[in-house]
């Protein structure tokens, strides 16, 4: 298949044709099954959150701003204020499905912000219904936007680095692929963005970072990648050193959760480690960080909240016997952060960002 047929069968979140529900790609299926469920009520679609059905904070974002649209469209309310009152309650309880993604608190903000407004101006209950299912296709699609805003530069990144007759190697870990966000992806869409361009998938070789404990690199980013025709390699979150010494590692793309106010980014658990290898190694790294995805309010990334989970997910979740000790005490954390210093430049959908980070923040108006 082509990228656009790939992405038409892997598209992470649309609405049912008749608006009623979301229609989500079971992430936690991939690879081996390929299968669409319909979100129709509030526990569906936190628990497809929390559960990881739908995850990367992009999508996430995505996600929660239907949701809003499809469970408003339900409230039954005789006035705005009665309606507001039940809005809040769906938005807060959504809210609580995952502490550190900014883009479910920004997308979730944003609605509430366009439903207060529609109530300001006097408009009817179902004309705000229909604005909130307006605001989350503009969400929708300027998120596509924005991850191919992010695509073009990355992939004049990746321009510099090819030399004739042989692929730019490049570096992922987790997923921040197009099954992460509306399209494209963000630490991918340069891989994308490059097959748009004309490059073939054997000019570029990336290699997947399996990333333990739930495997997003080896069960989503290369089954994307492979799906679109990208020469890729998986390899176990330990070999990265070794791959990286061996001189076939030439940038690399991570995606993030959240960047604080100085330019530390939170991103899934090992992202940090990836980081100090690649500055050991003198391998550039960029974070492909949406601008919904930079906290002004967050001052550093010791003040952004890391998810802990469950221990099963370590222990025996992907085992057909359990891998560790009854009882014994599991650390599982989802996120670890990465300091300023160690990241090479953060790719905005407005522009590069390089360190000191607030500064290129200000310059760029985000």
């Amino acid at each position: 298949m082509n990228v656009e047929q790939f992405f038409d069968q892997v598209l992470t979140v649309r609405l049912t044709p008749d608006r009623r529900a979301l229609d989500i790609i079971d992430q936690t299926l991939l690879p081996g099954t390929i299968r669409r469920i319909n979100l129709e009520t509030k526990e569906e679609i936190w628990e497809a959150i929390k559960k990881l059905r739908v995850r990367g904070a992009p999508a996430i974002g995505v996600s929660a701003a239907y949701g809003m649209a499809v469970l408003s469209s339900r409230i039954e309310a005789a006035d705005f204020e009665s309606f507001y009152a039940e809005f809040t309650a769906l938005k807060d309880y959504l809210a609580s499905s995952r502490p550190t993604a900014v883009n479910l608190f920004w997308a979730l903000n944003r609605m509430d912000a366009c439903a207060k407004k529609a109530g300001q101006e006097g408009r009817s209950l179902d004309e705000i219904r229909e604005l909130l299912y307006r605001e989350a296709d503009a969400i929708q699609a300027e998120d596509v936007q924005i991850s191919r805003n992010i695509g073009e530069i990355g992939f004049g990144l990746l321009k510099k680095l090819k030399k004739d007759g042989e692929p730019v190697g490049i570096l992922t870990h987790c997923n921040a692929g197009t099954l992460a966000t509306a399209k494209y992806g963000t630490a991918t869409a340069p891989m994308y963005i490059a097959l748009e361009h004309g490059w073939a998938g054997t000019d570029m070789h990336v290699y997947c970072d399996e990333t333990r404990p739930l495997l997003q690199g080896a069960r989503l980013t290369s089954f994307e990648l492979n799906s679109a025709g990208i020469t890729t390699t998986v390899q176990c979150d330990n070999m990265a050193s070794l791959l990286m010494k061996s001189g076939k590692i030439d940038i690399i793309f991570v995606g993030c959760d959240r960047v604080a106010a100085n330019g530390d980014a939170a991103n899934k658990i090992g992202t940090s480690g990836v980081a100090i290898l690649a500055k050991h190694y003198g391998i550039p790294f960029y974070v492909c960080a949406p601008s919904s995805t930079i906290d002004r309010a967050t001052p550093t990334g010791d003040q952004i909240p890391i998810e802990m989970r469950d221990p099963d997910e370590v222990t025996q979740m992907w085992y057909k016997e359990r891998m560790a000790p009854q009882g014994i005490d599991v650390f599982n954390p989802a996120f670890d952060v990465t300091d300023h210093s160690l990241i090479t430049g953060m790719i905005t959908e407005k522009g590069l960002c390089t360190d000191p980070y607030d500064k290129d923040f200000d310059r760029y108006g985000i």
